[in-house]
């Protein structure tokens, strides 16, 4: 059994994300803001469960892996779209292409992983930090309330935690499998909080 190794982060920097993610129950919720609220949260709970999908499909070698893709794939085109009225069209576009990228070399380091290549492993998670970096830039020059080391704290958790449920199932460790993923959909509701929180601080007027 390959030992699948990913250099992401330290753990100071995953506890610290978690620990700076502001609630939204700071905020006035009124319908508005409760609409955008569960509307990104809704959206990052898909992006945790059709990710896991993914890699059930893949590390299963399931004949729905296309299918899956492509379900996982429209769900980036719709968290572009959660921000277009705050962003413009273009602005979610440029995101939707960026977390795009994200799930395709995602799916490239499960091959690798699968293959027990960790040379290819190593190089696709190269690739992956940089795409997160670049989320990251994208995000927090578009909103001053969305600080650019909480950003990079809560993407290098999701790729952490994502990388795990990938180790888990290889190691077949299922019990440790299904926490994780339980801790992927947790946080990254928990994204979906903060970045709802940085749209109302930054549009009042909006959600009034």
């Amino acid at each position: 059994m390959m030992i699948f190794s990913v250099a992401l982060m330290n753990t100071t920097a995953i506890v610290g994300a978690e620990e700076q993610t502001p609630s939204t129950n700071e905020e006035c919720l009124n319908e508005s803001v409760i609409k955008l609220k569960y509307g990104f949260q809704k959206l990052w709970i898909e992006h945790a469960w059709w990710t896991r999908s993914l890699i059930v499909s893949k590390l299963a070698d399931l004949a729905d892996q296309k299918d899956v893709l492509e379900r996982l794939l429209q769900n980036q085109v719709e968290i572009g779209n959660i921000i277009k009225p705050y962003y413009g069209e273009e602005a979610g576009n440029k995101l939707t292409d960026l977390l795009k990228e994200h799930i395709v070399i995602a799916g490239q380091i499960i091959e690798a992983a699968q293959k027990g290549d960790q040379a290819n492993v190593n190089k696709y998670n190269k690739e992956w930090l940089r795409n997160a970096d670049e989320i990251v830039e994208f995000l927090a020059s578009a909103n001053p309330n969305w600080s650019k080391q909480d950003l990079q704290n809560m993407f290098y958790t999701h790729l952490k935690f994502t990388t795990d449920e990938v180790t888990h199932r290889l190691k077949k460790e299922w019990a440790e499998d299904i926490r994780t993923a339980d801790l992927n959909e947790e946080h990254l509701i928990e994204m979906g909080d903060f970045l709802t929180n940085g749209i109302v601080k930054q549009f009042p007027e909006k959600f009034k």
